[in-house]
C-alpha cells in the first residue's frame, strides 16, 4: 500500500533526465554569469542524481521509482534555489529543507528497519522507529548548519564564495524547524513508501553475512 501515485520507471527516468539536462544548464549558466555557487551545486547535484541508477548497478539495489524521483528532486530544486531562487521567493528555502530532511530520515528509517528485519534478536517498535527517524533528522541538521557556519568562516578568511551560507540565528531556527516537518512526515507515513527497499536492505545484509 502507498499514499501517493506511484510512478512508472519509464516515467520516473524521463523527469529524472529532464532535471539533470537542467542541471547542466544551471551548470552552463554559472559559467556564463560567473556564479560559483550554481557551478558548484549543480556538478554536486548532477552526481548526486546518478545515485540510484549506481545502487542498483553496484549494490545490486533497484530504488522504487518514487523513491528516486524523490532523491532526484530535493537535489534539483535545493540546486534551482542556489541559482536564485533562495534569494526570489521567501518559501523556497521552507521546501527544499522539508524535503531534504525527508529524503534523511527515509536513509534513517531503511537502515533501521533493514536491521531490524535483520536479526530475530531486535524488535523495533513502531513508536521508537518515529523518535529515532526525527532524532536523527535533528541531529543531522546540526551538523549541517556547523558545516554551513564553518563554509562561512572559510568564505571570510579565504575571500571564496562558498555553495552553502548561513543568514543569522532565525534562518537557523527556521532550518532546524522545516527540517522536522520533513522528518515527521516520513516518520507518520514513510513505511508505506519505504518498506520494500528495507526488505532489500536485509536480503542484502543476509547475503554479505552468509558468503
Amino acid at each position: 500500500m502507498t499514499l501517493l501515485p506511484r510512478p512508472s520507471l519509464a516515467s520516473q527516468r524521463r523527469l529524472t533526465g529532464a532535471m539533470q539536462v537542467l542541471l547542466v544548464g544551471i551548470v552552463a549558466y554559472g559559467f556564463l554569469a560567473g556564479e560559483q555557487k550554481a557551478i558548484s551545486n549543480g556538478i554536486i547535484g548532477f552526481f548526486v542524481t546518478l545515485i540510484p541508477a549506481a545502487s542498483e548497478r553496484r549494490y545490486d539495489l533497484p530504488l522504487d521509482p518514487w523513491l528516486a524521483l524523490w532523491i532526484t528532486s530535493a537535489v534539483f530544486l535545493h540546486t534551482v534555489g542556489s541559482a536564485g531562487f533562495y534569494a526570489r521567493i521567501e518559501w523556497w528555502d521552507h521546501v527544499t529543507h522539508s524535503l531534504s530532511a525527508s529524503v534523511v530520515a527515509a536513509a534513517g528509517y531503511t537502515a533501521l528497519r533493514g536491521v531490524d528485519l535483520h536479526s530475530d534478536g531486535i524488535r523495533i517498535p513502531s513508536r521508537f522507529a518515529f523518535v529515532f527517524i526525527v532524532v536523527v533528522v535533528l541531529a543531522f541538521g546540526v551538523l549541517w548548519e556547523l558545516f554551513e557556519f564553518g563554509l562561512d568562516i572559510i568564505a571570510t578568511e579565504t575571500g571564496i564564495d562558498m555553495p552553502l551560507a548561513q543568514h543569522g540565528l532565525e534562518d537557523t531556527i527556521s532550518d532546524l524547524t522545516y527540517n522536522t516537518v520533513g522528518a515527521i512526515l516520513v516518520g507518520l507515513f514513510g513505511q508505506a513508501h519505504l518498506s520494500g527497499l528495507a526488505e532489500r536492505v536485509r536480503d542484502q545484509l543476509l547475503t554479505r553475512t552468509q558468503g
